[in-house]
């Protein structure tokens, strides 16, 4: 069952953001300010809660419909095993590699002063550092409600990815009346979302409005920085497929990076994994990856395996908290990354701006980041996804040149279709 299709303002949104810098640089010291203010202010923070009010059960529902379908294709055979073992392993490596290079990147180019004006009044609150006891506590809610109404995104993660778990061992008729409530309840929450979203040009230029009255022209220099730091991220999962395709599939990065140049053309110009499927296919003929082995594997990466999902949604969460001035010490970065690996699991299916929502803000509320600044940066998503779409093809690509290469003969002629 699909998730319903739903299609965003990118270019309305994108347009409100530059309206509202453009407005509030200019009304910036005039009396009329104050007025233009009074009215944003409270435009941004309704737009903000509705799109925060949905996050809890549309993670629910994404969540155990995602680890389903993989339990689902891992039942496929031996194959599938040793490609979502293989998935697994990058994501977990994704969002590590972040967590010890984004601190760095930030060290050695510091964000412009105007970047504090990006935190649109959204401030972390003082917090002690938990114990090693704390922090492994905190992995289960004794009282899910109490924990959802706390926003403890961390035992609600933990808790749906061990119910779908669950889900997928009871017998087959009581399996599907869940998966179809699940649905059912994702799709309905998208469909808000959606209506949210469709007022996204007129939220982001309120939020934008009162961020360039108190940051001028520095706001500009702020969201250049953010694009190229979150981007850096992104990057650094294109190269890590360029070396599983050298070492775990014995191809020269030159090879691949020339097999791999009309798939990225397609990625850039369509900001989809799916519409790049067929170029995708295209290049692992190219590298001489057996089409039994291309045929199986990258529908199923298009289906659950977004590579750059752990990287940059952390490279997000870290570039706040470090304008919020968050502490994030080693437990807190461990939460972190763990949520990010569950969440790119439910999340795959989603168009950017949604998923950019629905995945980030479980992380920044489980690291103790505020997410109000999530609402400005939506709207310049579409400059980072562009790098999210060809690290994730790439990857894609690679590990299909890896589970070929482990892939014994007579297998790799009688695999089966993906579910």
């Amino acid at each position: 069952m699909p998730l319903v299709s739903i299609r965003l303002p990118v270019v309305w949104t994108f347009t409100g953001l530059v309206g509202g810098l453009a407005a509030g640089t200019v009304l910036s010291g005039t009396r009329a300010l104050d007025a233009a203010l009074q009215v944003a202010g409270p435009v941004g923070t309704l737009w903000l809660r509705g799109l925060q009010m949905t996050i809890i059960p549309l993670v629910a529902a994404l969540l155990v419909t995602g680890i389903a379908k993989i339990i689902a294709a891992a039942r496929a055979g031996a194959t599938a095993r040793r490609m979502i073992a293989l998935v697994f392993v990058i994501l977990l490596l994704s969002g590590t590699a972040t967590v010890l290079l984004m601190p760095l990147l930030l060290a050695a180019f510091p964000i412009p002063p105007g970047g504090q004006a990006l935190l649109a009044g959204g401030t972390a609150a003082a917090a002690t550092l938990p114990s090693v006891g704390d922090f492994l506590t905190s992995f289960v809610a004794p009282n899910l409600f109490a924990a959802a109404a706390e926003t403890a995104m961390l035992p609600l993660t933990l808790f749906f990815a061990l119910f779908a778990v669950a889900l997928m061992r009871l017998e087959a008729a009581q399996r599907e009346v869940l998966l179809r409530f699940f649905h059912a309840l994702g799709n309905a929450m998208l469909i808000i979302i959606g209506w949210v979203l469709w007022l996204a040009p007129a939220g982001v230029f309120a939020l934008a409005l009162g961020v360039a009255a108190e940051a001028g022209g520095g706001a500009f220099a702020a969201f250049t920085h953010y694009i190229l730091a979150v981007s850096a991220m992104g990057l650094v999962i294109v190269l890590g497929g360029i070396v599983l395709a050298a070492v775990g599939g014995r191809i020269a990065p030159h090879r691949f990076l020339r097999a791999m140049l009309p798939t990225h053309a397609v990625a850039i110009s369509t900001q989809s994994s799916l519409a790049s499927l067929p170029a995708m296919l295209a290049s692992a003929r190219r590298l001489s990856v057996r089409e039994s082995t291309a045929d199986f594997v990258l529908p199923l990466a298009v289906a659950i395996f977004r590579a750059t999902s752990p990287a940059m949604n952390l490279a997000v969460v870290i570039y706040i908290a470090t304008l919020a001035g968050v502490d994030l010490s080693a437990p807190v970065l461990l939460a972190g990354v763990l949520v990010a690996f569950i969440i790119s699991v439910g999340s795959v299916s989603l168009p950017g701006t949604i998923s950019f929502v629905i995945s980030i803000g479980p992380i920044a509320v489980t690291m103790g980041v505020p997410v109000e600044p999530l609402a400005l940066l939506v709207a310049i998503e579409m400059l980072p996804d562009i790098v999210r779409t060809v690290g994730n093809v790439t990857m894609n690509v690679a590990v299909a040149s890896a589970v070929d290469r482990v892939q014994p003969e007579a297998a790799a002629t009688a695999l089966p279709e993906p579910r």
